[in-house]
């Protein structure tokens, strides 16, 4: 094993999930699974919601209004704490601040309104560290937070892949592996088969 790119806070961490990553199920649920283990507790807003299922009706030519709907509705049931609204107050607190694309602010004030440490997302760009230094959190890639994950709380993380490989019919490991690496989560593919002793072909 290398050494793990980036240092949990001590405390359990409360991660506000970017829609990039609540867009790809297997981000996502290994996100969730993870929260359901009690090792991390997830955020996410009405927007980020939104815009999560915004993309997924558009793109995805099986899922409809009522998919989207059904997947909130599961989202919110098993984590009934999840959803934060940022108040005028949180967005006053970035009101002297530029950022890459003005969307995000939204996001930014929803992590400040969760008290979050870290903004999980792909769209690191996005997030400029001098800013979020400001509200003492990190923006992290998936990636690098599942595999922190993995070396900090390794059998909880087992269990939770264990959890998203039985959550689908004809799901195996070797498949579920293989959707994180499409979703480009090619840290966390490795080393979660490495923990499950199989003989998968590390990525390059």
């Amino acid at each position: 094993m290398t050494d793990p790119l980036i240092v949990l806070p001590a405390t359990i961490s409360v991660v506000l999930a970017d829609a990039n990553v609540l867009y790809s199920r297997s981000l996502r649920d290994y996100l969730l699974y993870a929260a359901e283990q009690e090792i991390v507790n997830v955020r996410w807003s009405q927007a980020i919601l939104d815009d999560v299922t915004k993309h997924l009706t558009a793109n995805l030519p099986n899922f409809d209004q009522a998919a989207a709907c059904h997947l909130v509705s599961l989202m919110e049931d098993t984590f009934p704490l999840a959803k934060v609204e940022p108040s005028q107050r949180d967005f006053s607190r970035l009101e002297s601040i530029t950022l890459p694309d003005e969307d995000d602010r939204s996001v930014i004030a929803a992590a400040i309104a969760a008290d979050a440490t870290i903004i999980c997302t792909n769209n690191l760009k996005h997030f400029p560290a001098v800013v979020l230094h400001r509200f003492n959190m990190l923006a992290v890639p998936p990636d690098d937070l599942f595999t922190q994950l993995i070396y900090t709380h390794m059998a909880e993380m087992v269990a939770a892949h264990r959890a998203v490989v039985a959550a689908f019919p004809r799901a195996t490991d070797e498949s579920t592996l293989s959707a994180l690496r499409r979703a480009r989560a090619f840290k966390t593919a490795d080393l979660m088969a490495s923990c499950l002793g199989l003989s998968d072909t590390p990525s390059q």
